[in-house]
């Protein structure tokens, strides 16, 4: 059985690179472009990561402090990435509870190192 891995995402570049790396490395990916059913998604379908862009207009950091927050769904890694220049939401998402919070340059070429060291955190 593949791992199912969730996606954020509003902007098609990086979203469907990373959904279609993800796929490649053998990842269940579910993709959710509407950040107002994130929650509810991770909630309901309980994957073993989610990826999470910041470039939005709803504030992902309070999306993932709420999934932090959650007993049921406290455990999944957060994997959040921005635009470098996007230092804000980086710590923001970092001070949510995000596993990693990364550039969308790291993010593409280090991925699966990303995913491992996501995963040993939690």
């Amino acid at each position: 059985m593949q791992p199912l891995a969730i996606v954020f995402y509003e902007k098609l570049m990086p979203g469907g690179q990373l959904v279609n790396r993800l796929q490649d490395m053998q990842y269940r990916v579910q993709a959710v472009t509407d950040a107002a059913l994130l929650r509810e998604t991770v909630q309901r379908d309980m994957p073993m990561l989610v990826l999470a862009d910041l470039a939005s207009r709803t504030d992902i950091a309070r999306v993932i402090a709420e999934l932090k927050g959650n007993p049921a769904t406290a455990h999944i890694p957060v994997i959040a990435f921005a635009e470098e220049k996007e230092t804000a939401k980086l710590e923001a998402a970092q001070q949510a509870g995000a596993a990693l919070a990364v550039s969308e340059t790291a993010l593409t070429s280090y991925l699966p190192q990303l995913l491992d060291q996501a995963l040993n955190i939690e």
